[in-house]
């Protein structure tokens, strides 16, 4: 993040994690629902089944995806509770702010981010 006053920065902070905390609550929703699914019985008809097999690959799919993200998340606002919120957890420098109001959970710089993209 670039220099800025103390105010600004707690503004700032406070407005991500007011986001992160917005997106846990949607990811836990989401995954609840995803296995409410998973609880319903099965349909007994043969083709209907085969159906209900594919969507089911593809809930467990979304239900990883939504696992992991939770999980950064979730370590965003340990982050954020630390006082490390903004600072990249491989090379120590400040997280640009553009970088964080689009990915607010992530951990890296856009330099260390690359390098684990190679």
């Amino acid at each position: 993040m670039q220099k800025q006053s103390s105010s600004q920065t707690r503004q700032y902070i406070e407005k991500h994690k007011a986001i992160l905390e917005q997106r846990r609550r949607e990811l836990e929703t989401r995954l609840q629902a995803i296995e409410n699914d998973f609880e319903e019985p099965r349909n007994p008809d043969d083709d209907d089944r085969a159906t209900e097999r594919n969507n089911d690959e593809v809930l467990e799919e979304l239900g990883e995806a939504g696992q992991k993200e939770l999980l950064a998340v979730q370590a965003a606002l340990d982050r954020i509770e630390a006082g490390t919120f903004g600072t990249c957890v491989k090379c120590s420098k400040p997280i640009g702010e553009k970088r964080l109001d689009a990915v607010p959970h992530t951990p890296f710089c856009q330099s260390c981010a690359q390098s684990f993209e190679a």
